[in-house]
């Protein structure tokens, strides 16, 4: 069996069998240097190699993690909440709040990850008290738990800022680039937007098919639930300063084109005027850091798996036998790539960590059979996305689930897995095939 095969399916059996993934990648990676004829130590040597290729996205992550654990302190999400709440319940009769929440929680889900970059940590602020609201009109949290889910990864998958800065542009793009495909010409944004069309599908068909008959739920006070929580201080000042900080780490970000610098001045900017306390600053960057370093530490192990992977050698005979397999069927070429980005994804639980492995397979295949530098970036970037809702280990499910399952009425598997999973990985599949035909 070719190494680079055995490797990943190693990977997906020790990940599926619930051990680590960083201990997977890095096992999976030995067994595929291993089989191809590389000596151990030629293996580690290139396995090394590859860490340091994943280090400016894990700090990227890393200080993103930072500064939102300092959006979150600032009390901004609270105090947006708050006020949402405070209005539907002036208005409990209004029919229309209903959906005006549903769009609050997907607009909320999308910004998290562009705009204000604070990604899961808003929904433990904002979820659970909202669920009496949910409640009081009967709603299907399975939408719920589909509208966070699309939030959190149609924009990273779409637009180059934020997190999507650190998708497209520090991981996409640059291991496209490594594995030898040139992407200069490439509008990301126009790329991606079929995909993107494909998971608006999903959340339509979620919201006006799937899920829009009334769900009765226990009535149970989901904010005493969270009363212990350590709520932030809300004061206009201190939202101002983060709505200050957010537009600086934006506009820094647009200048230097360093997601890295402008997460560090937004950062600054809640000390200068402070909203976070010198003595209390490490303290929040520490939990930041936490909240981000074991998706960074599963980035930079998955860059070191890409690398051993170039190592044996056998991506060149794996990209032979594809071409024999498909012939001139770009159509099951395309669908074929997207099923095994689902796969991988599926079993890492992260797609920002899917893309060097992938990419360094996918490249040279693309390549062979035609495809366009487009719609290669399309194909590779709709198959790393593919799976990230739907894994039970991923953020942009557990994140849905720790919210909605505050009162213990949500199950994680039935209610948030199965549900991103129809309504998301299947609308991606076919619109990532289309994009993969058409760019």
């Amino acid at each position: 069996m070719n190494a680079v095969v055995l490797a990943v399916i190693v990977m997906l059996v020790l990940a599926v069998s619930r051990m680590h993934v960083v201990l997977s990648l890095l096992i999976a990676a030995l067994v595929g240097g291993l089989v191809s004829g590389l000596s151990l130590i030629e293996t580690v040597d290139a396995f090394q190699a590859g860490l340091g290729n994943g280090a400016q996205v894990a700090l990227s992550y890393a200080l993103l993690g930072a500064f939102a654990m300092a959006i979150a302190h600032s009390g901004l999400p609270e105090m947006l909440s708050s006020k949402v709440i405070t209005t539907i319940r002036n208005n409990p009769r209004s029919t229309n709040l209903k959906w005006m929440v549903i769009t609050v929680v997907v607009i909320m889900g999308m910004l998290s990850q562009n705009i204000i970059p604070i990604h899961i940590a808003f929904i433990p602020i904002v979820i659970p008290p909202l669920l009496v609201v949910f409640n009081q009109f009967k709603v299907d949290r399975r939408m719920i738990a589909c509208a966070i889910s699309f939030g959190l990864v149609t924009c990273y998958m779409t637009l180059p800022y934020g997190f999507g800065e650190i998708y497209l542009n520090q991981i996409l793009l640059p291991n496209i680039e490594q594995a030898g495909l040139s992407t200069s010409d490439i509008s990301i944004i126009k790329v991606m937007l079929i995909p993107a069309l494909g998971m608006i599908f999903g959340l339509l068909f979620a919201i006006f098919v799937s899920y829009r008959k009334p769900r009765t739920y226990l009535d149970a006070d989901s904010t005493n639930m969270v009363a212990n929580m350590k709520a932030p201080e809300i004061s206009s000042f201190r939202s101002l300063v983060a709505i200050g900080a957010i537009v600086a780490a934006f506009v820094v970000q647009l200048i230097t084109d360093s997601l890295i610098l402008g997460a560090l001045s937004g950062f600054a900017l809640f000390i200068v005027t402070g909203v976070i306390k010198w003595k209390a600053s490490e303290g929040i960057f520490s939990e930041g850091l936490r909240l981000m370093c074991m998706i960074g530490f599963i980035m930079i192990t998955a860059q070191g798996f890409a690398e051993v992977m170039k190592a044996t050698k056998e991506i060149e005979p794996l990209v032979r036998a594809s071409t024999e397999i498909f012939g001139d069927s770009k159509l099951m070429a395309a669908f074929s790539m997207l099923l095994v980005g689902l796969l991988v994804t599926m079993g890492i639980g992260s797609s920002f960590s899917t893309l060097p492995i992938i990419a360094a397979i996918f490249v040279p295949i693309c390549t062979a059979l035609g495809f366009s530098p487009a719609a290669t970036v399309a194909l590779i970037g709709t198959a790393g996305a593919l799976g990230d809702t739907g894994s039970p280990a991923s953020d942009s499910t557990l994140g849905p689930t720790s919210g909605l399952n505050i009162d213990g009425q949500h199950d994680h598997i039935r209610d948030t897995v199965i549900p991103t999973f129809l309504h998301y990985n299947v609308p991606l599949l076919i619109a990532g095939t289309i994009a993969a035909l058409v760019l």
